[in-house]
């Protein structure tokens, strides 16, 4: 699974990625930094709404939940996506 540091994050030049936010509605409202919310449990439900096109940056509270949800979506066929490490924890606290 490719992942992402929250410093490389905050410092990639392109803009060119979507992110997807996969915590549920409460988390989200405490803190978030931007992109797509879909909770872990509405994923499959839901994933059509994710690109398969352009790169995507998913994460969560740690980085647990985000890999669960990447391990899915790569199980239907998505080779695009990559795990923010450390979650929305590390991208706020760096």
């Amino acid at each position: 699974m490719k992942t992402i540091t929250a410093k490389e994050l905050k410092n990639t030049t392109t803009t060119e990625f979507v992110l997807v936010d996969v915590r549920e509605n409460d988390e989200r409202a405490a803190a978030h930094i931007d992109g797509i919310h879909i909770p872990l449990a509405e994923i499959p439900s839901r994933a059509a709404e994710i690109p398969q096109d352009t790169p995507v940056v998913v994460y969560c509270r740690g980085g647990v939940r985000s890999a669960r949800a990447i391990e899915y979506l790569e199980s239907i066929g998505y080779t695009n996506l990559t795990n923010l490490q450390g979650g929305i924890v590390a991208y706020l606290a760096d």
